[in-house]
């Protein structure tokens, strides 16, 4: 499975990277880092569903989306039209993506970051701070309890917020259970690619209303972004439908007007 591929590279990566930087040099950086923006904070828009604007060059199952574009450039036109946080994808083998990119769209924009990667080791957490995120992703299909757990007590310790995704109610209550403050839904299922757009909505009620939710994967329309707002959805991730445009920014402005709009 494809998942398994990230997951077995994302571990290779991670071990190469202690090697050539150990941990304790890459703490001593972190610890400098600027102070984190609330992420979760800022995804608490009442009467309107907060965008999560993704910086999103390739996936495996679309390949490339838009090779080469620059990503704090991206990430600056979402902050202009409105997005409330910025995902940056810096999987390289996988999603076209790096550190780099982090530690570029941190210096271009005010709003919080979202590093998106498949973290499944603590050295991750630290790297995302050292690089500028505020948030981090843990997937609770990659993980077992007993590595979320650990996981989210790290990113606690370096002040970042969590975006614990899950897939279906299993999962969500997995989620819940582990005292997750910002839950993500994924109608994309990773392990087969199938999209069911539904998903978040179903699902919505399961989840406290002291946390804060995100529908993740497959918002192309005003329309969408209306079914999650009256289902109580707080948040989107929207990324591939963006980064297809030939100006990002505009696209996401447009996506939200004519939410606005409706």
């Amino acid at each position: 499975m494809i998942l398994d591929d990230i997951l077995a590279e994302t571990r290779r990566t991670v071990a190469r990277a202690a090697e050539l930087r150990p941990i304790a040099v890459l703490e001593t950086v972190a610890a400098s880092a600027p102070a984190p923006r609330g992420f979760a904070t800022a995804l608490r828009r009442p009467g309107a569903v907060a965008c999560i604007a993704e910086v999103k060059r390739r996936s495996p199952s679309a390949g490339w989306i838009a090779q080469g574009v620059d990503a704090a450039r991206v990430a600056a036109g979402y902050e202009a039209a409105g997005a409330a946080a910025i995902s940056v994808l810096t999987d390289g083998p996988f999603f076209g993506g790096s550190l780099d990119d982090l530690a570029r769209v941190r210096a271009a924009v005010r709003v919080p970051i979202l590093r998106k990667d498949f973290t499944v080791d603590a050295y991750q957490i630290v790297e995302a701070r050292a690089h500028g995120a505020d948030a981090v992703l843990l997937i609770v299909t990659a993980l077992s309890d007993a590595e979320l757990a650990p996981l989210m007590a790290e990113a606690e310790r370096w002040g970042l917020d969590v975006l614990v995704e899950a897939h279906d109610a299993g999962e969500v209550q997995r989620a819940v259970a582990l005292g997750a403050r910002v839950i993500g839904i994924n109608h994309l299922d990773l392990r087969t690619f199938q999209m069911d757009m539904n998903l978040a909505c179903a699902l919505r009620p399961r989840v406290p209303s002291d946390r804060v939710i995100v529908a993740e994967s497959g918002i192309r329309s005003a329309e969408d972004v209306q079914r999650m707002r009256e289902a109580g959805i707080d948040a989107i991730l929207v990324g591939e439908n963006l980064m297809r445009a030939p100006d990002p920014g505009r696209a996401l402005g447009g996506l939200l007007g004519q939410a606005r709009a409706r």
